[in-house]
């Protein structure tokens, strides 16, 4: 059961505007470990860490900063040549990173973004990104994840390298400051189902909004891109279920909600304002964390998982 006042979840997402402006103040630190403009990459990770490495794979690559692609650590393809490999873990012991990173031993340069400096990670890259500021108590996931992405946008823009339309991380961070406070609406917080959207980068946003639904509450909740939404999810939209939009909403999709008489929740207009996508996730967080909490369950702790996955424990895991 939960514990009185707000849970350790509940003190780091609120903790992430002040984390991204660290990280984007310590980027010089942190060069070693991140990828050169020019250089074909591939970033890896499991869970949160690869939907993460999703959204910063497209707005590289986007930006011009060159050919990116982003795997589960289980899935990477050995045989694919690359310039380097970025591997993300917060817990810095997640059997299939480690595994992935001994492989590539000697063969392709490779870097790391983790939270604790006294785990195995440290010796398995050839360089590493310790941001043990925004390690977490929490089992969840929230402020590691987008700190890392805060990070590597803050690394697009110091060379130039964002695309069109992208805020600043001291842009997203002031929206940030706005998202963990501005009330989540009741149509939000009485919602039955939730189905996430993304565009572009902000599809492994939507895939990390739906994940931390999931794992906090128990959550029914799905992902897709959002041309994809009318491609047979919309299907079981209906009145007491949402469709989220991070990003850009198509045209024509709003109309599409409303015919079915689902509920459209877009980080612009309302009470949240115009937010960036990654402070919108904040919002998706938060509701997490309520609708947990509402069910009698622990946020902190949730059922079937563990701060990390490593395999000789057969245990659950968020890395």
């Amino acid at each position: 059961m939960p514990t009185s006042g707000p849970s350790r979840t509940a003190v780091e997402i609120a903790s992430q505007p002040a984390c991204w402006r660290k990280a984007a103040e310590t980027l010089p630190r942190h060069s070693a470990a991140l990828p050169s403009r020019g250089e074909r990459v591939a970033v890896v990770g499991c869970g949160t860490s690869w939907f993460i490495a999703q959204a910063y794979a497209h707005l590289r690559e986007s930006g011009g900063h060159g050919e990116t692609d982003a795997f589960a650590a289980s899935e990477f393809p050995l045989g694919r040549g690359y310039d380097r490999v970025l591997a993300i873990t917060r817990s810095g012991t997640t059997t299939e990173v480690l595994d992935l990173l001994s492989r590539l031993s000697g063969s392709i340069p490779t870097g790391a973004l983790t939270a604790d400096p006294a785990t195995p990670v440290m010796r398995a890259a050839d360089a590493v990104a310790v941001l043990d500021f925004a390690d977490e108590e929490s089992v969840v996931q929230t402020r590691f994840a987008t700190t890392a992405l805060a990070l590597l946008r803050a690394h697009l823009e110091s060379e130039n390298a964002l695309p069109a339309g992208v805020r600043t991380v001291e842009e997203a961070a002031t929206d940030a400051e706005r998202a963990v406070s501005v009330p989540l609406a009741a149509d939000i917080t009485d919602a039955e189902q939730f189905t996430f959207l993304g565009t572009g980068w902000t599809y492994g946003l939507a895939l990390e909004a739906g994940l931390k639904m999931r794992e906090a509450a128990g959550a029914w909740t799905e992902a897709y891109p959002a041309m994809e939404y009318r491609h047979g999810p919309i299907s079981i939209t209906a009145p007491g279920r949402v469709a989220w939009a991070f990003g850009r909403v198509p045209a024509g999709l709003a109309d599409d909600v409303a015919r079915v008489g689902g509920t459209l929740v877009a980080q612009s207009g309302g009470a949240a304002g115009d937010l960036d996508p990654m402070a919108d996730l904040i919002r998706a967080q938060r509701l997490a964390v309520l609708l947990a909490e509402a069910q009698g369950q622990d946020p902190d702790r949730p059922r079937n998982l563990t701060r990390s996955v490593v395999l000789a424990a057969t245990a659950g895991g968020n890395d």
